[in-house]
């Protein structure tokens, strides 16, 4: 079975794969953090913005001019052609969030669904953290989540032996968590079926490895960068996060020019 790039063929599963993710709640979520710490902001980029959903709900909302990035181009065609469907004027890019091409500055940067665990070292978050501090307007506002071993523990019977079907495709998911090591992986078998789903006529597999981190381990890391920690929150609520969170959300601040 042939071994492809993340999201190359699960792209137009992704939306199946995802089907219990309120993602309207989700762009709430982020509309009331940012409520909260930059009522004035407007301009927002979302990096690993995956299919665009938390983009088109958050810009639904009338008052953010947003542009969205993945590094998947099959995500991105995915996420446009979703958006030209609803008449969003979300902008969606193909974007590397260690290596953020962009010419503009935003009031706000944020990424959620643990695409930061995908960083597999401490070395990677504090790239991806500079280069969203180029992109910040003074004042600007950085958010994300991550994936504690909570979560991790808590998810992981759940997400194996997945299975499901889209049109002419299936997958299978097998999941598996190292907790030495403290790496989540997610194999994913996907299958190109026949028109009359009797046969398979390919199939491919991706494996999904994410670096899951305690709460303590990123305060470490944020410590050695110029940003200072506004708030971190945990479970979808403006309550203080702890190690006991399954999934904590971090708003931050930095000085841009150092």
């Amino acid at each position: 079975m042939k071994e492809t790039d993340n999201y190359s063929n699960l792209a137009p599963l992704y939306d199946k794969l995802m089907e219990n993710v309120d993602y309207e709640s989700w762009a709430d979520y982020i509309d009331e953090i940012i409520q909260e710490h930059h009522p004035e902001a407007e301009k927002v980029l979302e990096l690993a913005c995956g299919t665009g959903s938390v983009a088109i709900s958050l810009e639904e909302l009338g008052y953010y001019e947003i542009t969205a990035g993945d590094l998947s181009p099959h995500m991105i065609e995915v996420a446009k052609e979703k958006a030209s469907k609803v008449d969003s004027a979300v902008q969606f890019k193909t974007l590397d969030f260690l290596n953020i091409n962009i010419e503009d500055e935003f009031d706000v940067i944020f990424s959620v669904f643990d695409s930061v665990n995908y960083l597999q070292t401490e070395s990677e978050v504090k790239i991806m953290l500079d280069e969203c501090r180029k992109l910040l307007k003074e004042d600007g506002l950085l958010i994300f989540d991550f994936s504690t071993p909570l979560n991790s523990m808590e998810a992981v019977d759940h997400l194996n032996n997945e299975e499901a079907e889209v049109k002419s495709l299936r997958f299978f998911r097998t999941s598996e968590y190292d907790a030495i090591n403290k790496i989540h992986t997610n194999t994913f078998e996907i299958e190109q079926l026949s028109e009359d789903k009797k046969e398979i006529i390919s199939s491919f597999k991706e494996v999904h490895k994410q670096r899951i981190y305690s709460l303590e381990e990123m305060l470490s890391i944020l410590k050695q960068t110029p940003y200072h920690l506004v708030a971190k929150y945990g479970d979808f609520d403006l309550i203080d996060a702890d190690e006991n969170s399954a999934r904590i959300t971090l708003v931050l601040k930095c000085q841009k020019h150092l």
